[in-house]
């Protein structure tokens, strides 16, 4: 309800919404402190944690679009050397963390190796537990690869010292899948969860390694993977969001009320005055 007020504007009363005496203008609170400052490192990490997921989903996506028509991601062929009678890698751990409902856990994909001798000599090629080559190459001087940079090339190996030389290492029965003979040997792994290492060693058991060797992987679909990092990285972006919109916004003011001595006030409106008792 209005109330006429004050001078007459274009012929017709001027109004002024209704105000109860001792109204106060809103005013405009803040959060506390300890809030806010809570809001926002809340928001930071939870952004964080959205980027990473947003980025790994991104790389897996860009993973399943390498992939060849036979579902392999391969790498160049390129040089390894060592001095002694084999070239083995260190521990591969194969184990997985990623929920059952993205990745089957009993499906790690297949590995296939390409070696080629550069020289005349056959070679061999085995992926076996890492137990087992442990045992089989202990005493022997050859090289423990630790680790493989792509860009530039670049491999990362110690040689081990020893005085004895392996037996040849077709006649062990330690490999689960291996392959040997002249030209370029080719062997595929399913990979399996467990401690492995790969062994490259000249197929007479001799002394000096030198081939070229490439991998490739077929790895099982990357989709669900990526596009559930996506959406995971999104709903946490929203997230992140609303905690900053609650560290910066300010709670709705509310309007405060002052009792005036002699006024009523019902339902929020002041009541009206009951006529003054004329004197007889």
């Amino acid at each position: 309800m209005q109330t006429p007020a004050g001078p007459r504007v274009g012929g017709h009363p001027r109004c002024e919404p209704d105000r109860v005496p001792g109204d106060t203008p809103p005013s405009r609170p803040r959060r506390p402190a300890a809030v806010r400052v809570a809001a926002v490192v809340a928001g930071t990490l939870v952004g964080l944690l959205a980027l990473c997921l947003i980025s790994c989903g991104g790389v897996a996506l860009w993973g399943e679009a390498q992939k060849d028509d036979q579902g392999y991601v391969s790498t160049a062929s390129e040089p390894f050397r060592s001095g002694g009678y084999a070239l083995a890698t260190q521990n591969l751990s194969v184990r997985s963390d990623v929920p059952g409902f993205v990745v089957d856990n009993a499906d790690f994909g297949d590995v296939r190796l390409r070696i080629t001798p550069h020289g005349d000599k056959p070679v061999f090629v085995g992926v076996a537990p890492t137990a087992e080559v442990a045992r089989y190459l202990g005493g022997t001087p050859h090289s423990s690869i630790r680790d493989v940079s792509y860009s530039p090339f670049r491999v990362d190996a110690a040689l081990r010292g020893g005085d004895r030389r392996p037996a040849p290492p077709a006649a062990q029965r330690i490999w689960a899948a291996a392959a040997q003979g002249s030209g370029t040997q080719t062997v595929t792994w399913d990979v399996q969860r467990g401690n492995w290492s790969i062994v490259v060693m000249n197929a007479d058991g001799s002394r000096g390694v030198d081939t070229g060797i490439s991998a490739d992987a077929r790895l099982p679909s990357l989709s669900g993977l990526g596009w559930a990092g996506l959406g995971g990285g999104a709903a946490l972006l929203l997230a992140a969001g609303g905690l900053y919109w609650l560290a910066m916004s300010s709670p709705r003011p509310r309007r405060v009320r002052k009792p005036v001595p002699g006024v009523a006030v019902i339902n929020g409106r002041a009541a009206p005055r009951a006529p003054a008792a004329r004197r007889a």
